[in-house]
């Protein structure tokens, strides 16, 4: 890796886990830190304000689908990056935990090779959005550098993912995004999601900003118009 050490939170209650997790990631050149439990690792954040946080679902005292929820809650950590740890494999379960801010997810029992892949790739792409330009639309402004979107000078507070596929929509002003295309680039091809979550993030954006400019393309996706 070059340049600082990105920083690295792993919350989990079981401690070979961390011990995995922990060795695979720090031989990556990685700063790694750990919690045994959902309080430990929001207190733990708030002190370090790490780049990554990886999140044991299924943790005493707050679930990881809690403590992300507090986390996304506040500004600081809009654009940390979280992925879930989670040895449940239903459909449902997965889009709740994307739905509530997390980038992506890893399924229990843990290859490390894969984790380290899957961390690899989210600071890759993060690296890449860090470079894009800012976007004026009328009176929208979208600066992906600070994750920010304003209205009329109004600062608007969204979560990573709806941040992320408003930039995305907004890059091209009235081209038609496929759904396919929206997965591809907002949550990558490594993780698989369902039209669901794509339809959730897009309310939420709508509401957020009040403004009517993204529209519904029906059985196609969306676009952005003002």
């Amino acid at each position: 890796m070059e340049g600082k050490a990105k920083k690295i939170l792993i919350a989990d209650d079981e401690p070979d886990i961390l011990e995995i997790v922990s060795y695979n990631l720090g031989k990556e050149g990685y700063e790694i830190y750990t919690a045994k439990d959902g309080n430990e690792a929001i207190e733990r954040a708030k002190q370090l304000h790490p780049d990554l946080i990886i999140l044991d679902i299924m943790m005493p005292r707050k679930t990881g689908v809690e403590v992300c929820q507090i986390l996304r809650s506040q500004p600081i950590f809009q654009d940390t990056l979280i992925i879930f740890l989670t040895a449940m494999s239903d459909e449902a379960s997965q889009i709740k935990g994307l739905e509530t801010g997390a980038d992506d997810y890893v399924n229990k029992p843990i290859s490390p090779k894969v984790l380290v892949s899957r961390v690899n790739a989210l600071f890759r792409r993060m690296n890449n959005k860090e470079t894009g330009k800012d976007i004026q639309l009328g009176n929208i402004n979208i600066d992906p550098v600070k994750f920010l979107v304003t209205i009329d000078g109004k600062e608007l507070i969204l979560a990573k993912k709806e941040f992320e596929l408003l930039y995305l929509l907004a890059s091209r002003p009235g081209r038609v995004f496929l759904r396919n295309e929206i997965l591809s680039q907002v949550w990558g091809n490594d993780v698989i999601v369902g039209d669901r979550t794509i339809d959730v993030h897009i309310r939420k954006v709508r509401q957020k900003l009040g403004v009517d400019c993204i529209t519904t393309v029906k059985g196609v996706g969306y676009k952005f118009e003002l």
